[in-house]
């Protein structure tokens, strides 16, 4: 771990208590930055050398006040945000309850955003700052079976868009990083909301044929480790000139290119890819 360099930023990262987060927030303690790991449970960031772990609930504003208010006491403004966390709520739409829905897109976007908005008008005032929003390739292009998950990440693209224009003036800059496959606990974590969701009924064959696939890919090619993705995030947090919008992952660039053909040849592509009828 290099030594604490108090001339740079003070760095936010939500989800630190494993995978990405956790890998993006150790990351930057090495580069020498002041590092804040935000997470509902908090002894696994505890764990982390350098990172000051802070409670995080973002369905819960108070949570969020409080956890950008301990920041501040202990480290000081926030000059890096990486909204990381948020998880995937897979199941048919039908199926799927509303409540269900709804916290996918308080967590993955009402939240996120409420924890943007607070750290604002501090990095405003300082006339410089850094949002990243960790976003998804499902952020390009829907499937079956993902809609809520798609949808909060189409949402946080068109908000990052909005942001990246609004907060220019004010030196801040916005960045989205757009990974395809990760091999984290998500994964499966997803898939067991899906089989939860979706496993009987009427979307029973859908529902084991794209659990299938998705574990499958688990092993292949297209799917990244945690390290290149987590440098991905840091590069897009600390780049002199970061890129727009990241995209990680083997196959990234080509899969968000097939989803640009007309609808239905992309249908069609979407149905021999999870082995649907």
């Amino acid at each position: 771990m290099n030594a604490i360099d108090n001339n740079l930023p003070v760095a936010l990262v939500t989800g630190a208590s494993s995978g990405l987060g956790a890998r993006t927030a150790s990351m930057l303690v090495d580069r020498g930055y002041r590092v804040a790991g935000a997470a509902r449970r908090t002894g696994l960031v505890e764990r982390l050398p350098g990172v000051l772990p802070v409670p995080l609930d973002l369905t819960d504003p108070e949570s969020i006040d409080r956890a950008v208010e301990q920041v501040e006491e202990r480290l000081g403004p926030v000059g890096i945000l990486v909204n990381n966390a948020g998880y995937g709520e897979f199941g048919a739409i039908e199926e799927t309850s509303i409540e269900s829905a709804r916290r996918q897109f308080d967590v993955n976007v009402f939240g996120l955003v409420r924890l943007t908005q607070r750290v604002i008008p501090a990095m405003r005032a300082a006339g410089s700052g850094r949002i990243v929003n960790v976003s998804s390739l499902a952020g390009e292009f829907s499937s079956p079976l993902g809609g809520w998950y798609h949808a909060s990440k189409f949402a946080l693209e068109a908000l990052s868009d909005s942001l990246r224009a609004e907060l220019r003036p004010f030196g801040i800059t916005v960045a989205v990083v757009q990974p395809g496959p990760v091999r984290t606990a998500w994964h499966e974590e997803a898939m067991q909301t899906l089989e939860a969701t979706s496993g009987e009924g009427p979307y029973r064959e859908m529902s084991r044929a794209v659990a299938r696939y998705h574990r499958a890919t688990q092993s292949t090619a297209i799917t990244s480790d945690v390290e290149p993705v987590a440098a991905a995030i840091v590069d897009a947090a600390t780049a002199a000139r970061t890129r727009t919008r990241t995209r990680v992952g083997r196959g990234a660039s080509t899969a968000v290119a097939f989803s640009r053909l007309p609808d239905r040849v992309f249908d069609a592509m979407t149905r021999r890819q999870f082995g649907l009828a």
